[in-house]
């Protein structure tokens, strides 16, 4: 170590493997770290059954579908654990997974945080880290959070499936353009014996836009997971998100939310259900259940990436099951579906009965968080409806997918 970087990346190293060890049994169990002049000493769990790597080597990369999924719930669940708790690992991949003891059933633990980083509220990464196989685009952009990760498992999961590679290309800038660019193939052989659930499940894993990708929680309630050895669904840091974001958000969107909420069936809400039993208490999620199910969880990490931090947003937080529904939410993630078309047709028919009034355009434009330099007419006419002055299908749309949040700063 020759800098002062890279002394604190080892600091910082040693100090989440001490936060987070012993707190999951496929993450590797760290003891103690020391040094001298010359050397830091670090002293984890011995492994005995090598690296992932290996074993997919030995193997040929072929494995059963039912191997496959439990390699990666195993990978999931320490990778869910970790970002709760604010950590994103920025290098998973199979040669940091180690098997615990020699056998192709042994468990697997992750190693190596050396890139690993804390996850701050509303804040992004931007330094581009990790293996360029395994990389997601917005770390190539130099923008993300903890869905980087799961892009990475989705790679893995696609390995684990087929036997090769969903982006290859000669050279890392030609790897780096597949990835920004390149839909993965399943026309390989393998893909052929492989269900439509697992192909279904790394296809929302590798999703580009990491707002629509599944976060690690949701992958564990994914209809091909979920099922498998009762699978245990965890917290999701990205409620948390969504929760803020709905309490800043007009009563106009919430109104469209909550139609559009209405519109979900009970497969739809499966993992919103388990987000509620996570987060409520009496029936009821408020600031001081959230608070206590994350305390339940907390480690020295989750205080040092302050995800309590979300609490200062929800200090007026009182929602049952279905004000919850309507809250969690994510309109991007349903926008990815088929039948997005479909579910938006028939809430916006119940907006109509139940929500849609005639608009004033100033208040619309507070909405959209449009500046008095903006022409109002110009940007809003085709959100309004002319013959009554109500929002139209294709605003109603546009106000679901919170367009206002990521043009803001743009329209000022």
């Amino acid at each position: 170590m020759t800098s002062a970087i890279a002394v604190e990346d080892v600091r910082r190293e040693v100090r989440i493997l001490r936060d987070l060890s012993g707190h999951d049994d496929n993450l590797i169990r760290f003891y103690d770290a020391f040094e001298d002049n010359d050397h830091v000493y670090m002293v984890m769990e011995l492994c005995e059954g090598g690296e992932l790597l290996d074993l997919i080597l030995s193997r040929g990369g072929k494995f059963t579908e039912d191997e496959s999924k439990n390699m990666t719930i195993q990978i999931l669940n320490v990778v869910a654990f970790c970002h709760l708790q604010g950590v994103v690992h920025r290098d998973l991949k199979p040669e940091n997974f180690l098997l615990k003891s020699k056998g192709d059933d042994s468990r697997l633990k992750a190693i190596d945080f050396g890139l690993s980083d804390f996850v701050k509220p509303d804040e992004k990464l931007n330094d581009i880290v990790g293996s360029a196989y395994y990389v997601a685009p917005e770390v190539l952009l130099r923008s993300y959070d903890t869905e980087a990760d799961v892009w990475s498992i989705g790679v893995i999961s696609y390995i684990l499936l087929c036997g090769s590679r969903p982006f290859w290309a000669r050279t890392e800038s030609g790897i780096f353009r597949a990835v920004l660019k390149t839909v993965p193939s399943f026309a390989e052989t393998a893909w052929a014996s492989r269900s439509p659930l697992a192909k279904d499940f790394v296809k929302c894993l590798l999703a580009k836009d990491p707002r629509k990708r599944l976060t690690a929680a949701q992958a564990l309630s994914h209809p091909w997971i979920r099922d498998h050895n009762t699978v245990e669904v965890p917290i999701d840091i990205r409620v948390l998100r969504t929760l803020k974001a709905y309490t800043l958000a007009s009563p106009l969107r919430k109104a469209a939310l909550k139609a559009l909420s209405s519109t979900l069936t009970t497969e739809d809400l499966f993992y919103l259900k388990k987000q509620f039993m996570h987060l409520a208490t009496s029936e009821r999620v408020t600031h001081r259940s959230i608070k206590t199910a994350l305390l339940k969880h907390a480690t020295n990490a989750m205080k040092e990436s302050r995800i309590i931090d979300y609490l200062n947003w929800l200090t007026a937080l009182d929602l049952d099951f279905n004000d919850f529904c309507v809250a969690a939410i994510n309109v991007h993630q349903l926008e990815a579906l088929d039948r997005w078309e479909q579910l938006t047709q028939s809430a916006y028919e119940i907006f109509e009965n139940d929500g849609n009034k005639s608009i004033i355009i100033e208040e619309l434009a507070s909405e959209l968080g449009l500046g008095p330099s903006v022409p109002l007419h110009v940007v809003v006419s085709e959100w309004i409806r002319h013959s009554d002055g109500k929002l139209s299908y294709l605003g109603f749309v546009k106000l679901l997918h919170g367009v206002s949040t990521r043009n803001n700063r743009r329209l000022r």
